[in-house]
């Protein structure tokens, strides 16, 4: 299925499911929605949904699964970048909270690095639900370095919007508190975005047909599950506790993936994965004990 006509149905699914959501429970809660508000949520679903997305969808398609995956893991770091530029988040070195938070991110840093280069010895799984066969396609091997340094660009790029996107929703969030409202604005406004970027890409309608299959599962899944429910769950969190709590997250997620294709799938993982996420999660206690320190 073509990223640009995937992202525009899952957003769209995200969007009905969200507007329900909004008409049963937050009916006669919102807050009251300005102009400049509105501007300012169009602006942050263009950067953190519609760019950030399809950009990477763009890099998925010539790069690795497990480059990208790692990519991913620089969200802390890009967002903790931003949150300190525009004084979102207080880093004094000088204090056990400041060291603790720029070590946490180093450490982050390093086990992306890890994920990327190093593999080490294969892990067999003792058991699993279920045998998978793998077939691991590198688009870039025909295209040369100079491709792969343009995806390579074009992900971390991607990772930078996310990172961006999270800061602003913050200083969002403080003028307009009504966060279901707040989602679902912005997946509306992603969805028009998404609906032109991918008409004007697309014009083949036997793309954009979806059947009883595995292309329809996906886009219900990831447009309930993931832009509907995740994204106003994640609006709570960084209202409530900071884009850079938020952000601290994402490195939970291959570790997740990791475990479940292990023991379910049995895929086989090798050494340097498990270093790498254990690199992850200590980097990412350690900012999270900075921020619950700095604020003692």
């Amino acid at each position: 299925m073509k990223s640009f006509i995937f992202i525009f149905y899952r957003q769209l699914i995200g969007t009905v499911f969200l507007l329900l959501s909004t008409t049963i429970f937050e009916r006669r809660s919102a807050t009251p929605l300005t102009i400049l508000v509105f501007f300012k949520i169009f602006a942050l679903a263009f950067l953190g949904l519609m760019l950030a997305m399809n950009l990477y969808g763009i890099a998925l398609l010539y790069t690795s699964a497990s480059l990208a995956s790692a990519i991913m893991n620089c969200i802390p770091v890009t967002t903790f970048f931003f949150a300190v530029l525009l004084r979102g988040e207080k880093l004094n070195v000088r204090s056990i909270a400041g060291v603790a938070k720029l070590g946490g991110i180093t450490i982050c840093m390093g086990g992306v690095a890890t994920l990327a280069f190093f593999e080490g010895p294969i892990l067999k799984p003792p058991f699993a639900l279920h045998n998978i066969q793998h077939q691991h396609q590198h688009h870039v091997s025909s295209s040369g370095s100079t491709t792969w340094i343009i995806v390579c660009f074009l992900s971390f790029i991607s990772v930078s919007f996310w990172g961006l996107w999270f800061v602003l929703q913050a200083e969002v969030l403080k003028t307009y508190s009504s966060k279901l409202h707040f989602t679902s604005l912005q997946c509306l406004s992603s969805t028009v975005q998404s609906f032109l970027v991918a008409i004007a890409v697309e014009r083949d309608l036997s793309e954009w047909k979806l059947t009883w299959n595995v292309r329809l599962l996906a886009v219900l899944y990831c447009g309930i599950m993931v832009t509907g429910v995740g994204h106003y769950l994640q609006s709570w969190v960084i209202a409530t506790k900071g884009p850079v709590f938020r952000a601290m997250s994402t490195p939970l997620s291959p570790i997740l993936t990791m475990i479940g294709s292990m023991f379910l799938l049995g895929e086989n993982i090798n050494v340097g994965s498990i270093v790498g996420e254990i690199m992850l999660v200590l980097g990412l206690y350690s900012v999270l004990w900075g921020k619950r320190m700095s604020k003692i």
